[in-house]
């Protein structure tokens, strides 16, 4: 029977800097041209601020992980949830009527009783030894 290599650590993003992965490496970049455009149209003070809001939520992205699932799969997860929540709980009240007829439920009717097996005596396992051990050659008298 021919061997196979199972490839192990498929889950593990390659490294391109260091600690960096590609997927970081790409969400820091983008964050970096979207802060310098920032400081390049809004006045210093309002630049600042919000580049240090930018810097926030791109580094949230870049290495935070939920669950074992990097950040932005887990923002998807959230918008699609509430966008469209899949599970749908009902939540109904009962009322005291309801309560007691629920609790006057009918016992489960009795098991069927057992079939009466006569237990077997020495003489006849004696037999049933013979004849297995005979191959079946041997036949009981009745």
């Amino acid at each position: 029977m021919p061997q196979f290599v199972v490839p192990q650590f498929i889950d593990v993003e390659d490294k391109i800097l260091g600690p960096i992965t590609t997927r970081q490496f790409v969400i820091l970049m983008v964050d970096g041209l979207v802060m310098f455009i920032v400081y390049k149209i809004l006045s210093l003070p309002w630049a600042i601020l919000t580049d240090v809001l930018l810097l926030t939520s791109g580094l949230v992205l870049a290495f935070v992980r939920i669950n074992g699932q990097p950040f932005h799969y887990f923002l998807l997860n959230v918008l699609q949830t509430w966008r469209r929540p899949h599970v749908r709980v009902w939540n109904k009240e009962l009322s005291d009527a309801e309560i007691i007829a629920l609790s006057k439920v009918e016992p489960p009717p009795p098991p069927p009783a057992k079939p009466y097996k006569e237990a077997l005596t020495t003489s006849r396992l004696s037999e049933l030894a013979l004849v297995v051990n005979t191959g079946g050659v041997y036949q009981p008298e009745e």
